[in-house]
């Protein structure tokens, strides 16, 4: 989970880069990112054993790809154009604290104080990376977009906390090779006019790169290794890794020059990795049962 949220911490200044040469849009490399990412899986699958997906966990696999992909993605994207870059980034910040919501209410993980002393610590780490890097008059929020990119976090915290047992039955490249398949064919209908206003002659070696990165390591490595995350960490734990994005995200853009060091800075980063440590040391439902278990022996 650490390692997919460097990457993906990397992802923010790449794309914004892609982006900026104003040769596709924020929608067209969502595509990219989605059509990309399932060709890779495919590819992929031909070099590992083959397994059969039951018929049942095909349709919880469509699901999950609504949830992961789809609402996710699609959300955050329109929510993202609707409302501020400081919005948008500070909803982020909201992931772990839904997903322990989600988990005490459908999998009975109980809301201890570790755990909600080290989201509490992520949280304004984050929160406190992300204001010191704004500027003032950046835009103002707008309450739809607000509402999207909060959904976006929603839904992604739910795939976290509901399909943690379907990803234990299978390989993560079998999982990603029929969410991405169904992602795609989710796509479809909207892709046609999005694709076809790409400036394909006009593309540079910066442009094809920052694609090939989001597409390669932004996409195809992180999901790869999300579900790895997913089926030995608690959903809790699994989702405060997503601190670590604006970390990555701020010192990659100090050593491309389009930032700047701060202690302010330094006291988030402390405080996001204190959070992050506090919460794997939490214990688990099967933990206090098994202590409460011991206790009454």
């Amino acid at each position: 989970m650490l390692t997919a949220n460097i990457l993906w911490g990397l992802m923010a200044p790449i794309s914004k880069v892609v982006l900026n040469a104003g040769i596709i849009t924020s929608f067209a490399l969502t595509d990219f990112r989605i059509f990309g990412a399932a060709i890779a899986f495919w590819i992929a699958s031909i070099f590992v054993p083959k397994e059969k997906v039951a018929p049942n966990d095909m349709m919880h696999l469509f699901f999950a790809a609504l949830l992961a992909i789809v609402f996710n993605q699609g959300s955050y994207i329109v929510g993202v154009g609707l409302t501020s870059p400081i919005d948008a980034s500070v909803i982020t910040t909201s992931t772990p604290i839904l997903t322990m919501i989600i988990s005490a209410l459908y999998l009975k993980e109980p809301v201890t104080g570790k755990k909600v002393i080290g989201i509490l610590l992520g949280a304004a780490g984050a929160l406190l990376l992300i204001m010191s890097g704004q500027q003032q008059g950046v835009g103002s929020g707008n309450v739809w977009g607000d509402l999207l990119c909060l959904s976006a976090q929603l839904s992604f915290s739910m795939y976290i906390v509901f399909y943690k047992g379907l990803i234990s039955r299978y390989s993560p490249i079998t999982i990603m090779k029929w969410m991405f398949t169904y992602a795609s064919i989710c796509m479809v209908p909207f892709s046609y006019s999005i694709m076809s206003h790409v400036q394909w002659t006009d593309m540079n070696w910066n442009v094809v790169s920052g694609i090939a990165y989001v597409v390669l390591c932004g996409t195809f490595i992180t999901y790869l290794l999300v579900p790895i995350g997913q089926r030995t960490l608690r959903p809790t734990v699994a989702v405060m890794y997503n601190y670590v994005q604006p970390i990555v995200a701020s010192t990659a853009a100090l050593l491309w020059g389009i930032g700047e060091f701060t202690f302010l800075k330094v006291i988030a980063v402390v405080l996001v990795f204190v959070g992050v440590f506090v919460v794997t040391q939490s214990k688990s439902r099967q933990q206090l049962e098994a202590e409460k278990m011991q206790q009454e022996s």
